[in-house]
């Protein structure tokens, strides 16, 4: 099913499944689409974001706290998971890969970041929004981010 993400400000974006339909002015990307569920957004819509920090400080030397659940163990799995929700939450949809090779890697970690679907890119190489290219996107306003959305999947809402 066809989506366009609109919002307050940048162009409209027409998602076809995991791959950008069509991207311009609101009216334009409609007409290109009819038919097509359309989400509103608060704020600018643009690229999703490209993580170049270190992964491997933020999801193998960083343990990231159960902060509903304190005493439940340390997971090095679960810190992953919630290390890749943190970049979700602000709107990363594709990351600098610095892990060690996989014999090396605790597999939980491995396996987070495969699951997480967050691209795996050289220094530099940005998301784009463009027809053809995966459907990576993100709204931010005054507060953060309020969506973003990872191959045409919405895989962070702010509340």
């Amino acid at each position: 099913m066809r989506t366009i993400h609109v919002a307050d400000g940048g162009p409209a974006v027409a998602a076809d499944g995991a791959v950008i339909a069509a991207v311009g002015p609101y009216d334009e990307v409609a007409a290109a689409c009819p038919g097509a569920r359309v989400r509103r957004w608060p704020g600018v819509l643009g690229p999703g974001r490209l993580y170049e920090g270190s992964l491997r400080a933020l999801l193998v030397d960083t343990f990231h706290p159960d902060a509903h659940l304190p005493e439940r163990p340390d997971d090095t799995g679960e810190s992953a998971r919630r290390g890749i929700h943190t970049l979700l939450a602000a709107g990363v949809t594709a990351v600098v890969d610095d892990l060690p090779g996989p014999d090396t890697l605790a597999p939980a970690v491995r396996a987070a970041l495969t699951r997480s679907g967050l691209r795996r890119v050289p220094a530099g190489r940005a998301p784009r929004l463009e027809a053809g290219a995966p459907a990576d996107l993100s709204v931010h306003d005054a507060d953060g981010c309020v969506v973003t959305v990872l191959g045409g999947r919405m895989v962070h809402r702010r509340r």
